[in-house]
């Protein structure tokens, strides 16, 4: 970092001082064209921080900030392949995966093109039934056995993208609870089912348990032991194991030690996507995903979408006191949305030291959150207008989500951008006044109907709910994961504090199983953990 970043950071405390009690509508009608240049454009998105509390003296300071802290050269590092993940030290490549740089990786590059093309010979081969199940009819469902970013983004994409024209209908099992695979496989033909086991180590507890139920689920409906291998494929860097368990190698698909588990769809973790949606959309979603690379890899930050996303959380989260992020899309079909961000973002940034071990002075990653459309605005929208909480959020327009009613979609704008309207100018103490005293309200009562109005948010309008558009909105917040890290002194690809919770499961095992005693538990979990073992094994 440059010397000269402490120094930079007071003027954006200056600035934010400045601002503190301006409203941006203000700013709007002082600057009715700001829309114009506070936006960033790339690959079917238009991302808007005209309503963020800004101005071109913070924006300045914003593209210095990029600067000081060398944005661009970190980027082009990751891409590059340098060893960005410190802690594990390795690279984490997973924009190669879409062939971004490909020139740069000739020793991975091969082995990716192989893979590639293993995915789409066998996912033609089930789509043209060459590749059938026990009773050698065609496949009509495939299930997702997997976790975390084994599961996160491939769902999101399959149900953004599913029609009623798909080769297969895709399903989606993660939790080790066997409700999740019982509700899912009840009401499918096991002849008909095909597997796809996602565990890069192929030791995941909960992938490994509910693949060893979807064994039994298929053997009790007649499946021969040695036709197994027909309705499974694994995607694991453990290619023996999931040959003893019962997967041929032609069938397993390899997945590498550069690619982390949230930043995998782009790689045979994502094979339910061509399975489920055909290869062309596969494809359209590395192409996306490979354009938005190219965007924020030559373009400087003050046009670089994903760069200035970065930057304006960093400016609402160190000096807006936001906290917490909404992710508000305005489309059914991206409902998984917030669920795929929040662990790209809480497990990549969720950190409380830097990579060199000293204590953040800040908060890192927001609390991020959100829901589809109008069901949030009859949910949670009366906090985020009346509360008392600071929050950033991202609005996200498709300008096409579908096939239905055109006057309906009409409405789910309309709702879109009456809701960033609302957040930004709220309803004044006049207006509210006027409200109480027409319904008989006294002076005091009437401040029930203000709405303060004034938080800043971000407008994100995509061209289309596509294959392309999508892999450049998922890249788009990958890459400002990442600058957020490096603004930040944190290392966005590791993630030591979920395996805390793992090793002491491990240990309270042994008393739900037989009530022995567990020195190491404290009194309160041995209560709860007797009590389970008294429900269920007596």
């Amino acid at each position: 970092m440059s010397i000269d970043a402490p120094a930079l950071h007071e003027r954006l405390r200056e600035a934010h001082g400045a601002l503190s009690h301006q409203r941006i509508t203000g700013l709007f009608d002082t600057d009715s064209d700001r829309h114009k240049r506070y936006q960033c454009r790339s690959n079917g998105l238009v991302v808007d921080f005209s309503k963020h509390l800004l101005n071109d003296h913070v924006w300045q300071l914003l593209v210095e900030l990029a600067s000081v802290h060398a944005l661009p050269e970190a980027f082009a590092a990751l891409v590059a392949g340098h060893s960005v993940n410190t802690s594990e030290r390795r690279p984490a490549l997973h924009t190669l995966l879409r062939g971004t740089a490909a020139e740069q990786h000739p020793e991975h590059t091969a082995a990716i093109r192989d893979t590639l093309s293993g995915m789409a010979t066998l996912v033609t081969g089930i789509h043209t039934g060459a590749e059938t199940g026990w009773t050698d009819q065609a496949f009509t469902d495939v299930v997702n056995l997997g976790i975390g970013g084994s599961d996160l983004g491939p769902r999101f994409i399959c149900d953004a993208l599913s029609t009623p024209e798909a080769p297969l209908r895709a399903h989606f099992v993660a939790n080790i609870d066997p409700e999740d695979l019982d509700r899912t496989v009840g009401t499918l033909d096991p002849s008909r089912t095909l597997f796809v086991m996602c565990s890069k180590s192929f030791t995941t507890e909960e992938t490994l348990s509910n693949a060893d139920r979807a064994k039994a689920w298929l053997q009790a409906a007649g499946l021969p032991p040695h036709r197994l291998g027909q309705h499974f494929i694994a995607v694991t860097t453990q290619v023996n194991r999931a040959q003893q368990w019962g997967i041929p190698a032609e069938r397993c698909f390899p997945i590498w030690d550069w690619v982390g588990g949230r930043y995998s769809l782009w790689s045979a973790m994502g094979l339910i996507i061509p399975l489920a949606l055909g290869w062309s959309a596969f494809e359209g979603l590395l192409r996306g995903a490979r354009t938005l690379d190219h965007h924020t890899l030559t373009t400087e930050p003050s046009k670089n979408a994903p760069m200035m996303m970065a930057l304006l959380e960093f400016w609402q989260t160190r000096y807006l006191n936001a906290n917490t992020h909404a992710v508000l899309p305005y489309a059914q079909t991206l409902q998984h949305l917030p669920d795929f961000l929040q662990q790209l973002t809480m497990e990549s940034n969720g950190k409380r030291v830097s990579t060199t071990g000293e204590p953040l002075t800040s908060d890192s990653a927001p609390v991020l959150w959100g829901s589809a459309g109008t069901t949030g605005q009859h949910s949670y929208y009366q906090l985020l207008h009346q509360g008392t909480r600071s929050f950033s959020a991202d609005i996200i327009l498709p300008l096409i989500s579908g096939r239905g009613d055109l006057t309906a979609r009409r409405g789910l704008a309309a709702h879109a951008l009456a809701q960033s309207r609302a957040l930004m100018v709220g309803r004044s103490p006049e207006a509210a006044r006027q409200i109480g005293q027409s319904r008989g309200f006294n002076e005091q009562e009437c401040h029930q109907f203000e709405i303060p109005g004034n938080h800043s948010h971000s407008l994100i309008v995509m061209d289309a709910v596509s294959p392309e558009c999508l892999g450049g909105l998922i890249a788009a917040y990958e890459h400002k994961t990442y600058f957020l890290a490096v603004l930040l002194g944190i290392n966005a690809f590791d993630q030591w504090g979920v395996e805390l919770g793992k090793e002491i499961a491990t240990e309270i095992q042994p008393l739900l199983e037989t009530g022995a005693t567990v020195s190491a538990i404290d009194p309160a979990t041995r209560q709860a953990a007797l009590a389970w073992h008294e429900a269920n094994m007596t």
